[in-house]
């Protein structure tokens, strides 16, 4: 049964990833094509299993049905849940559930709006992602690096390191007001319909983006939004950032086409709604496009927290990193130093902070370390980047003593001396095995783990010498 299970996985997945090529490769090679008949393709039995399979793997919580896949599992399973999703889009019968949302505390005290559609409405958003995402991929900027396939925040990282090497440093620190909520419905799906024209596909769109969105207000539920709402659509959607991603190409295409890049020496980078601009002249001319152009998006800039900065003089944030250009050990040599942010920093402090309190002493010890591990290597997967090794081994140094003063109020110890001798770093990585992280540069570790590659390869072949 396990076998049969893996063996529909992998070949729902082969099979789709061949039909997404096709998608791309035809929309590559015909920019001004589109496409009229999609819709049958989201409720082929591969789609669902493959969307099934993919929001299964995000583990996310359940919607305003309470619905778990730990409950379908155990009830119809999955491949009669998906031929009943099948048979209603086929049928023309799925609507969408309205959206729970809740409230994502932040370091700074306030919340984040997150909401969270039902899983069969996830498998439906996630199956229209798979058929559609090839399509809008092959017209997508290289400025653009956010949700996407095989980009990745640190190749943005990348390309703002190479811009400043190139000398733009001035920088348009740019944040977007409520970009989310502010995205116009019918511009975003007249962008949608440029290239995607399947009247049921542009239907289900609307649905998602016109769904009610409950909110839990003093005991009571809150409805947000519904069919009258005219811009916006739910963080936390499967859906959501690839529409957000549709709706921001038409910046990059206009950063592109009319070769701003080259005209006013001013490079884009953007990642989902967080940009910046790198510039080698002034600023001014850029920074009075980008609002134009957004402005005609009904967007605009938060002007609070939009900054112009020089990268030679001050630190800029992008993505959770601090990044500055600093002098290295011979004057006339210069680079970006990338380091994690102060807020970063402090976010992974708390959540060790919280894991290791003394009001864990009656919790096992090896969930705690379990907690501290899943949220220690998550953490440093991320910022092991540029410089940040220096940062990690702080957080390597402060996770280690959180942990032996949690082992301290467990048996007692009188104190963080007698502590230390009682549970030393051998105890605590090799016995308790807490994850270390790495310390080293991340360039160091590179070289090393392309050594150790080369030296493999040889051991299998001949080497030349």
């Amino acid at each position: 049964m396990i076998a049969e299970k893996l063996t529909t996985s992998r070949n729902s997945q082969e099979s789709v990833s061949v039909f997404q090529r096709k998608l791309y490769l035809k929309a590559k090679r015909q920019p001004t094509f589109r496409f009229y008949s999609l819709y049958d393709k989201v409720y082929r039995s591969d789609v669902l299993q493959r969307a099934y399979d993919l929001v299964r793997q995000n583990q996310g919580s359940p919607g305003i049905d309470g619905e778990t896949f730990e409950a379908i599992e155990a009830g119809i399973g999955k491949l009669a849940y998906c031929h009943a999703i099948q048979a209603s889009l086929k049928a023309r019968t799925y609507r969408a559930m309205p959206v729970k949302r809740v409230e994502i505390p932040k370091p700074n005290g306030e919340t984040r709006p997150l909401g969270i559609p039902c899983i069969k409405d996830r498998i439906v958003q996630m199956a229209a992602k798979l058929i559609i995402e090839p399509i809008f991929e092959a017209d997508f900027s290289t400025n653009s690096y956010g949700f996407r396939p095989k980009r990745t925040a640190h190749q943005a990282m990348d390309a703002i390191k190479e811009g400043l090497l190139k000398g733009h440093v001035h920088v348009i620190d740019a944040d977007l007001s409520k970009y989310f909520d502010t995205i116009p419905h019918h511009k975003l799906l007249r962008t949608v319909a440029e290239r995607v024209v399947d009247s049921r596909i542009l239907s289900l769109l609307k649905q998602w983006l016109k769904v009610p969105v409950v909110k839990a207000d003093r005991g009571t539920d809150k409805i947000i939004g519904g069919r009258k709402s005219r811009a916006g659509t739910p963080q936390g959607g499967v859906i959501s950032p690839l529409l957000a991603n549709i709706y921001l190409n038409i910046l990059d295409r206009i950063w592109d086409r009319h070769q701003l890049a080259a005209k006013y020496k001013a490079r884009l980078v953007r990642y989902a709604d967080d940009m910046v601009v790198l510039c080698a002249r002034g600023t001014s001319k850029p920074y009075a496009i980008l609002q134009h152009v957004l402005g005609k998006l009904d967007l605009k800039l938060n002007d609070d927290k939009t900054q112009i900065r020089d990268a030679r003089k001050e630190t800029f944030g992008f993505l959770g990193f601090n990044i500055s250009f600093v002098t290295g050990r011979q004057p006339d040599k210069h680079f970006p130093l990338v380091e994690p942010s102060d807020k970063a920093i402090q976010t992974i402090k708390q959540k060790i902070k919280y894991y290791t309190r003394r009001e864990m002493i009656p919790v096992p010890i090896n969930i705690i370390v379990g907690k501290l591990n899943q949220t220690a290597r998550g953490w440093s997967n991320y910022f092991y980047y540029g410089h940040g090794h220096r940062k990690l081994k702080s957080i390597k140094y402060y996770m280690e003593s959180s942990l032996r003063s949690q082992l301290r109020y467990r048996h007692k110890v009188r104190n963080h001396g007698a502590a230390f001798r009682r549970f030393p770093s051998r105890y605590i990585y090799d016995d308790l095995k807490l994850y270390k992280m790495p310390t080293a540069p991340a360039w160091k570790a590179r070289m090393l783990k392309e050594e150790e590659h080369r030296k493999a390869v040889c051991g299998r072949t001949a080497c030349p010498v």
